[in-house]
């Protein structure tokens, strides 16, 4: 049997002499068992930091750790777990260095989009299957992982360990180096932090399922804004809509705040905009493109991430025009509005 067959049958059973076999097996046959995990581990990295672009350097650390320690894989759990340890411990590494604190006051100065079209290319397996639950329970929109950066990093691994991939609370144990009980107490504030954090009416949210009349909704705000008619907009918000614009420092909470927002930075006057729909951490989303005489066409503005309830917009975050690329968005539109 060739050393491929033999790591492969290792990687898909967790079986086999693993010393011998990670001994053996080349660098290409060892990335190209790799590389197919990497969406799933970037969809994990980037629940745990909030950040696509971490979650990036993330993932290339944990390839690089998995190779460089290859022949500590004992066989003991699958392939694909041990990736996840090596992983979880890359992002918590990561947060002692760039963020010993977690995030405060409902603000995540860091947070950026995750492109719908990239969480497509998950595999689809069965409905049983971590990942496929895991963006089934919505625990990749905006929301979710904005609560998940106001927990402290051992805290947030084990929630996301336990709560979103399943792992049994050994594992989690074993992987942080904690007692079953520590992980539990852990587990147990975390779970207490989310709940401070996170919307009370979550689980109404409309998610990646969304029905007419969210679809007619967002057509509206669409058109509203590309009007900039503030007052039109305004009708669409819930009272206690909250509006953020990650990097820049500001959390708005209230239809008055928002506008009042709107309003000071000149909304009314921004010239002519045109707007193309699309979908961002499984919501709904509108890019917003602005003319530009020199160039002749419309450019990249801001991007406007939505959250639905009840018929309502309750949360708006804005993304700057550096993010059109990673989205798949277009970079300019001609000046008759096709593409």
């Amino acid at each position: 049997m060739s050393t491929d067959m033999r790591l492969e049958e290792l990687v898909m059973g967790g079986l086999g002499d693993s010393g011998l076999v990670m001994g053996e097996v080349d660098e290409p046959t060892f990335a190209g068992l790799t590389e197919r995990h990497r969406r799933e581990l970037h969809v994990h990295c980037y629940r745990i930091l909030g950040s696509f672009e971490d979650a990036e350097d993330t993932v290339q650390e944990t390839f690089l750790r998995a190779w460089r320690r290859r022949e500590t894989f004992e066989g003991r759990s699958t392939f694909r777990a041990w990736l996840y340890r090596i992983a979880t411990n890359a992002c918590l590494d990561l947060l002692a260095k760039r963020r010993p604190a977690p995030a405060t006051g409902g603000e995540v100065p860091w947070l950026q989009p995750y492109p719908d079209r990239l969480l497509d290319e998950l595999p689809a397996g069965d409905a049983d299957e971590p990942e496929a639950v895991a963006v089934a329970r919505e625990t990749i929109e905006l929301a979710y992982v904005v609560a998940v950066q106001h927990l402290a990093p051992r805290p947030r691994a084990a929630l996301i360990l336990r709560d979103v991939l399943g792992w049994p609370a050994k594992d989690v144990a074993e992987l942080l180096g904690d007692s079953v009980n520590s992980v539990n107490s852990a587990l147990q504030r975390a779970r207490a932090g989310m709940r401070e954090h996170l919307p009370a009416e979550r689980q109404d949210w409309t998610g990646g399922e969304e029905d007419p009349a969210t679809r007619e909704l967002v057509r509206r705000y669409l058109d509203a804004g590309v009007a900039t008619d503030i007052a039109g907009l305004a009708a669409m918000l819930r009272d206690d809509v909250r509006c953020s614009m990650p990097p820049t420092p500001g959390l708005h909470i209230g239809r008055d705040a928002v506008v009042n927002d709107w309003t000071a930075n000149g909304f009314e006057s921004l010239g002519d905009l045109r707007a193309v729909p699309t979908h961002v951490n499984r919501q709904p989303a509108v890019a917003f493109y602005l003319w530009r005489k020199q160039e002749r066409a419309y450019l990249p503005l801001t991007i406007d991430v939505l959250r639905v309830t009840g018929g309502a917009i309750t949360e708006i975050t804005t993304f700057h025009d550096d993010q059109f690329p990673r989205l798949g968005l277009p970079e300019r539109l001609p000046a008759d509005g096709t593409e």
